[in-house]
């Protein structure tokens, strides 16, 4: 298929009944377009309207939609509002519809619970109540959630926020030193977190693993523990911390209000990996975070009314919070998993679909990957009825695996709003939106109120080759800084051009005005002066019938200044050899032109990836060449860097 043919056209309902549409007839705008123009043009009109049109509850209203007047770097919004998150997400939708479905989770067990708005309010404010009554937590501490994803822990983000505390989100995965860092770094108070989880049939302890995370985190006093029932008391080196049960939260008082906030006061600390040195704290505060993502997952997602959307995540990356706020802020419902995709069988999540009668199902394009080795087989017998949508985001996709989800599983009926954007950016950037068609793996545009360009390597503006992704004006979501690191926030993220965030990823934008991604800036591979993104070779691999997946890295070459050597894991059935490795590197020569033919091509097992499901070349290129390997915290699968050869 060639890149300037449609695959998705919207119908006729979504032209004139979508969220987007109808905000667009609230502004007055004539089209899409306008609004889009007119979004960038007039920031303050537009999230002046965007407020007012999500009914945005403000206790008390803000006398000025931003003021940048110390830098576009330190931009303030909603200036002088009064907000609290969690009562947008809770107290306001249960007003008016406290009976209304708000959560449904689905265990690895096979366990199935479901919440209503009343039901999750009550949990919620037992939670809040068992803070700051039992455990002492005060309005801008902070907190560390380690827990799975289960709707204890969703009601524990929503009671941290609820009393004013600030919540750091933890991956599930983390092993202690991980934990230990982050909450040293934003000096915790207490850590949350539950006694186990199951993963593939086997218990995963996580009361052990947090004991020894705390372990010399002299700012944590408190460890509250879900699946525990008695409050205990233990000496631990190090550290003194209150070991509290669960029945702190049973016993705990219903009546809860919640803290009223400035806009700008944060929420949430939550930690995104470096390339190297230690991870970087994104600040996200109440009102500016609220405001974009409900505004996202309205227009992005289009979620309604009688939607339920899931997206497969975890506590610890920035989709589970976006979810959390946008669907519950937005009167939708929260549906979330906590197990593996594919356990106890290949169809697994597909059944997940159906159990819980998900309308909006959000993934990565390697978790689609993973489930595609199973053939297609573990879709038989599965309709999917209620999908409407799905959504992706965490990396590019390659042809292949988008085809087959949009194909094979959506039937060719279904649109995939492809997101991009960041734990820094609260969150998305670029999207696809739904009153246009769409391209094949393309992120449509710039989301409204988003002024994002293709740079070159002088700051201009480019079309139709790749440069910088970046964005020239502020927005609502942005990042407060990175905590206790605010130079390390100025160069990561402005120092490459004036007044302009440099997000790291390399861009570009065809001769119809869609956008596409080709991996990070970081990651790039220069061969001969000539920039290649990792995922261009990578999508060419995923094209060979023997490949299964792949990540590409750039070496350093005495006649090149850098060449490529590629990762393969290799389908069932096929095996790798001289023959094999030389027709993989034709393969991608004869696509990419000879020149950038690859110097090696190596088979291993598996590849180093993130919980999210995201690739980490930064760690396979360390493990090849020999070099520090920074920091491994987020990784899933560790034992995937021993596969790796090394060449020093």
């Amino acid at each position: 298929m060639e890149e300037s043919e449609y695959i998705w056209k919207p119908t006729a309902e979504i032209l004139e009944h979508s969220n987007l549409a109808k905000f667009i007839n609230y502004t007055g705008c004539k089209d899409f377009e306008e609004l889009l123009s007119k979004s960038t043009g007039d920031l303050e009109w537009f999230w002046n309207a965007v407020s007012c049109y999500l009914k945005i509850y403000w206790s008390q209203p803000y006398a000025k939609v931003m003021d940048d007047s110390a830098g576009i770097q330190w931009t303030k919004w909603f200036v002088g509002g009064k907000i609290n998150l969690c009562e947008n997400c809770l107290d306001i939708p249960y007003r008016q519809h406290p009976s209304k479905t708000a959560l449904l989770s689905e265990e690895e067990s096979g366990q199935i619970r479901t919440l209503n708005i009343e039901e999750l309010l009550l949990m919620t404010k037992k939670i809040a109540n068992a803070l700051s009554m039992e455990l002492k937590i005060h309005k801008g501490e902070k907190v560390g959630l380690y827990m799975p994803m289960i709707p204890e822990a969703i009601a524990t983000f929503l009671a941290i926020v609820r009393i004013g505390a600030v919540v750091v989100p933890l991956f599930s995965g983390y092993g202690p030193e991980a934990i230990s860092t982050r909450l040293s770094d934003c000096d915790a108070v207490a850590l949350i977190t539950a006694e186990s989880f199951q993963r593939r049939g086997k218990t995963v302890g996580m009361r052990e693993i947090a004991l020894e995370g705390i372990l010399g985190v002299t700012s944590v006093k408190s460890l509250l523990v879900f699946g525990s029932e008695q409050n205990e008391t233990e000496e631990v080196p190090g550290a003194s911390p209150q070991i509290f049960g669960w029945e702190v939260i049973e016993n705990a008082p219903v009546e809860n209000f919640p803290e009223q906030m400035d806009s700008e006061d944060p929420f949430m600390i939550i930690y995104t990996s470096g390339t190297t040195g230690k991870p970087k704290g994104a600040v996200h505060v109440h009102g500016g975070f609220l405001v974009k993502v409900a505004e996202e997952v309205s227009f992005q997602m289009d979620l309604r009314w009688d939607d339920r959307l899931f997206w497969y995540t975890d506590m610890g990356w920035i989709m589970a919070p976006w979810e959390i706020v946008g669907a519950l802020s937005q009167g939708g419902a929260l549906a979330i998993y906590d197990g593996a995709p594919d356990y106890p069988a290949p169809d697994r999540l597909w059944q997940i679909i159906e159990n819980l009668e998900v309308t909006k199902l959000g993934i990565s394009p390697t978790l689609i990957r993973g489930l595609m080795k199973h053939g297609l087989g573990p879709l038989e017998g599965h309709e999917l009825k209620t999908l409407r949508a799905f959504g992706s985001t965490g990396e590019p996709w390659n042809p292949e695996s988008y085809f087959w989800l949009f194909e094979k599983v959506g039937r060719s009926r279904l649109p995939i709003i492809n997101l991009s954007g960041g734990t820094e950016v609260g969150v998305v950037f670029l999207s696809v939106h739904n009153l246009l068609p769409i391209k094949a793996c393309s992120l449509g545009g710039p989301c409204l109120g988003v002024d994002a360009a293709v740079l070159d390597e002088k700051g201009n503006r480019i079309i139709d080759r790749t440069g910088e992704l970046a964005v020239t004006k502020p927005w609502p979501g942005m990042t407060r800084g990175l905590w206790k690191a605010m130079d390390r926030y100025l160069e990561t993220y402005w120092s490459r051009f004036p007044n302009i965030w440099v997000h790291g990823d390399w861009a570009s934008i065809d001769k119809d005005g869609y956008w596409f991604l080709h991996g990070r800036s970081d990651d790039t591979i220069k061969i001969a002066g000539k920039r290649l993104g990792p995922t261009e070779v990578e999508s060419v691999l995923a094209s060979h019938p023997a490949v299964l997946e792949s990540v590409a890295i750039g070496v350093p070459d005495e006649l090149k200044g850098e060449a490529i050597v590629c990762f393969v894991v290799l389908r069932p059935n096929s095996e790798g050899s001289d023959s094999l490795e030389e027709e993989l590197k034709e393969h991608v020569a004869k696509s990419l032109g000879r020149p950038l033919k690859p110097k090696r091509a190596e088979f291993v097992s598996s590849i180093p990836k993130t919980r999210n499901a995201k690739l980490v070349r930064r760690l396979v290129k360390a493990r090849y060449l020999g070099l520090p390997y920074g920091d491994m915290s987020g990784l899933e699968n560790p034992d995937s860097l021993q596969v790796i050869p090394s060449i020093r």
